[in-house]
Order: C-alpha cells, then sequence, then structure tokens
C-alpha cells in the first residue's frame, strides 16, 4: 500500500511539473541585426491555441515583458515577447531609453520589419493557431501595436496598456483588421485627454470596434511595479497603480477570450 501511495505521489509530481510553463528564448536576425525574443507555452496543453505577441515598455525586453508572456501562457496562450532594440539593448536611464525609442518608430518601415518578424515566429510555432492572433504592448509597446493595427497588420485584437494614442494621420474604414483595447491614466502627461479625444474620433470616424477605458487618478505606467521606483530615481509622472492593473488585466482576459475563440 505505501508502495502505491508513493508511486502515485511521484506521478503527481511528474505531472505537475510537466504541466508548468515552458520558456525559451529564440535568437533571431532583422537585417542583419540580432535580436533575443521570448517564447512561452503550456506543453501540457494539446492541439494548436491563439498566440499572442508581447511588445515591451521604451525600456527594451526585460523581464517584466517575460513575466507577461509567461502569465499569457498560464491562461493557455502561446506568447512570444519580442525584441524591437537588438540583443543586449536595455536601458535603466530615461535618456538612453529615449534614443533607443526613437531610433525605432523613427523609422516606420525598420519598425514594421522588426513587429512583423517577431509575428512571424510567432505563427511559426507548432501550438499555435495562425488564425487566432492577438497583440498586446506596454508604454511604446502599446503604441507600437496600435500604429502596426493601423498599418493594417493580420491581427484578430490589440491590447494597449498606457501606450501612445496619437497616429501621424487619422486611418481609413477598412484600414484595421484588429479589434482594439485601450487602457490609458486619466493622469498620464504622456497620453494627455486630447490625444484620448482624437483617438476615439479615429476609431469612430473609421468605424473600428474598440474599446477604451481610463481610470481616475491613474499616472503612465500603472501596470509595472517597478514603476514607483523609477518615478523616484528620474523624477518622472510614474506610479504603480495596483487596482488599475489588476482590472486591466482581467478586462484583458475577457477580451482575449472573446475574440479569440
Amino acid at each position: 500500500m505505501h508502495t502505491l501511495l508513493l508511486a502515485g505521489l511521484l506521478s503527481l509530481i511528474s505531472v505537475t511539473a510537466h504541466a508548468e510553463v515552458q520558456n525559451k528564448e529564440i535568437i533571431y536576425q532583422v537585417n542583419g541585426t540580432e535580436f533575443t525574443g521570448y517564447l512561452a507555452f503550456d506543453d501540457a496543453l494539446e492541439g494548436k491555441r491563439p498566440g499572442i505577441l508581447v511588445v515591451h515598455e521604451w525600456w527594451g525586453h526585460n523581464a517584466y515583458a517575460r513575466k507577461r508572456a509567461d502569465m499569457l501562457a498560464a491562461l493557455g496562450y502561446t506568447a512570444f515577447a519580442l525584441d524591437m532594440y537588438g540583443t543586449g539593448k536595455l536601458a535603466d536611464h530615461p535618456d538612453d531609453a529615449k534614443a533607443f525609442m526613437m531610433a525605432v518608430t523613427g523609422d516606420t518601415e525598420e519598425m514594421k520589419k522588426r513587429f512583423q518578424t517577431g509575428l512571424n515566429i510567432l505563427l511559426a510555432q507548432p501550438s499555435v493557431d495562425k488564425e487566432k492572433t492577438a497583440a498586446i504592448g506596454y508604454c511604446m509597446g502599446g503604441g507600437i501595436s496600435l500604429n502596426m493595427a493601423r498599418a493594417g497588420a493580420d491581427l484578430d485584437g490589440v491590447v494597449v496598456f498606457h501606450g501612445s494614442l496619437g497616429a501621424k494621420q487619422p486611418v481609413k474604414s477598412g484600414d484595421i483588421k484588429a479589434e482594439v483595447m485601450v487602457f490609458t491614466g486619466a493622469d498620464d502627461p504622456f497620453v494627455p485627454q486630447a490625444q484620448v479625444q482624437a483617438f476615439e474620433q479615429e476609431m469612430k470616424s473609421a468605424g473600428v470596434a474598440y474599446t477604451l477605458k481610463s481610470y481616475p487618478g491613474v499616472k503612465h505606467s500603472f501596470t509595472n511595479p517597478d514603476s514607483d521606483g523609477l518615478a523616484k530615481r528620474f523624477n518622472m509622472p510614474l506610479a504603480y497603480n495596483k487596482s488599475a492593473d489588476e482590472d486591466s488585466w482581467q478586462q484583458m482576459k475577457q477580451f482575449l477570450r472573446r475574440i479569440l475563440k
């Protein structure tokens, strides 16, 4: 009896270990430059599942982007956190982050190539259903994801967390294939109310299915627990908000379930 019990426990431990989220780095090239992305998935699940692209903040492809990929994998998705800057390019000062960001966002064609390459890597994964994809982005990554949707990226949905909503020129009807969900802080100086209003007018005029939630009293980078330390260190208008972080994630989960079912 003791032997059977021990065997059962070992079997349970084996199944539990097997069911944990698996992850790995993927090194790839874009125009001769090396990038390092991060793939997360649950190998206990059978069959194909939706794929989610994760686009990082202006600090670069760091542990926070990877954490969100792991969280998505735990929900049953295959997630790929791409790299928009290049292997090893991580900023720990706003001046460096701004320089990295401007080098990418200032070159629209290069930005598209880096985004699309990341999306192609996600689509190539054997666990991904190529007909069910979405992108989520934080800060700079939110703005990039939205602009790639504006450019006609073949995605079912895009979720923007405290990202820029500005457009060089408003989209026209039919330009955006994805449904859009936006979470922003009402006290975020990087995403002022005039920009929010212009975005809503743009989406309505183009007939885009979208949802926007603005959190009263909430500042920039409200989903990242590191924001408070960064705000103090660099005197920046950032602040983590646990309530807004958790609410936006729950709403995102419902959104993804609906559009990717």
